[in-house]
């Protein structure tokens, strides 16, 4: 355990992107860290940006020698990146394995050889060292592939039920709902009885919601999208919505759809739109085209951005902790994730796993297996 190998990013002030393998020392762990043997971490779309950035992966090359891939990055999206540039970064947000090693801490201690899931930024690695509060530790039946999707996913979907409450809404619009996030937001909604309205873009998708229970689903490839997604709202009475798109107009569309629901009883002149204030948190940006607002929806709406780590930091440790148990305890049912392929740290590497992986397709999602040979 005195070398780990480890996956890093850069992109040089040149205008390349080198993505590489390194072997490194095993740090000591202070009082309260544990050490960490990953052996299962999913590669998320939120990890593919520190990953990649802009880089022109359609032209990447791999040198098995210097086990690094390379591919260029224009020039002109340098200054978008500029607080990165010629800087070697970890990647890999989260995984999970088994504690291998602890600080004095007796709280650490008492980690030793449990299987924990972990939120680090450097989790594309054999051996990861983090504090303690950055575990969440799993039951005893527990794999570490089972418990390897254990933040990012679950803690966003319990997130976004919690901002609704916290911020006095009563139902929810979410869109890209299909995903692996959406689906588990789905079963929390379900079992607590929260009205969702899910926005898919084709039919393959709405099957995938149907199976599991979904009854509100808008499908924004029909040509009767607009009337199915007002006719969710008023369902629903959602006021608040989750985008994982970003560009385009959608956001413009749920906000109008929310507004006319509000408005469709007013009588005489309503200048100013429904009093019930519409908002829209963009979380994702599947699509990076500006977003665009034809604005029809009154005077009470507002978009903000929404990042799950903003949010836990409102939270007290107690609260947290609930939601790190609510995850353990259900990391099988509610939680549960599947992955379409198991890549060693090498073969995330290679160019043509890389433009599956980057595909970011419904359904498919793929784990690094650092133990991998």
């Amino acid at each position: 355990m005195n070398k780990s190998k480890q996956l890093f990013t850069l992109i040089t002030s040149a205008g390349q992107l080198e993505m590489s393998l390194k072997e490194l020392d095993v740090p000591t762990p202070k009082a309260h860290d544990v050490i960490v043997r990953i052996e299962a971490a999913p590669i998320n779309p939120s990890d593919m940006w520190p990953m990649f950035g802009p880089a022109n992966l359609a032209e990447a090359s791999y040198d098995a020698d210097k086990k690094m891939m390379t591919a260029p990055v224009h020039k002109g999206m340098l200054p978008r990146i500029k607080s990165r540039l010629d800087q070697e970064l970890p990647i890999g947000n989260e995984g999970a394995g088994t504690v291998v090693a602890t600080g004095d801490h007796p709280a650490a201690k008492a980690l030793m050889g449990k299987t924990v899931g972990v939120l680090s930024g450097a989790v594309y690695s054999e051996y990861c060292c983090v504090p303690m509060q950055a575990c969440i530790v799993h039951n005893e039946d527990t794999t570490a592939k089972q418990a390897a999707s254990s933040f990012v996913n679950p803690l966003t979907a319990l997130g976004m039920v919690e901002t609704m409450r916290m911020e006095g809404h009563s139902g929810l619009v979410h869109t890209a709902a299909a995903s692996a996030l959406g689906q588990m937001l789905n079963k929390i909604c379900l079992a607590e009885n929260v009205p969702l309205v899910n926005v898919v873009r084709n039919q393959q998708q709405t099957d995938i919601l149907k199976e599991i229970g979904a009854t509100h689903i808008c499908d924004s490839s029909s040509p009767t999208f607009k009337v199915d997604l007002y006719k969710a709202i008023e369902e629903t009475g959602a006021t608040l919505a989750f985008d994982a798109i970003g560009g385009g107009d959608l956001v413009s569309d749920i906000l109008t759809a929310m507004e006319a629901v509000g408005s469709k009883d007013a009588v005489g002149f309503n200048t100013y739109g429904s009093e019930a204030n519409k908002q829209v948190y963009i979380y994702g940006g599947l699509d990076f085209s500006p977003t665009v607002l034809n604005r029809a929806y009154g005077m009470t709406w507002g978009i903000g951005g929404w990042l799950l780590m903003r949010f836990l930091g409102k939270l007290q440790p107690q609260q947290v902790g609930q939601l790190h148990k609510r995850v353990a305890d259900e990391i099988n049912t509610t939680f549960a994730s599947t992955f379409t392929e198991e890549l060693s740290l090498e073969e995330v590497l290679q160019p043509q796993t890389v433009l599956k992986y980057n595909a970011k397709k419904t359904g498919e999602k793929y784990l690094v297996t650092p133990t991998k040979a």
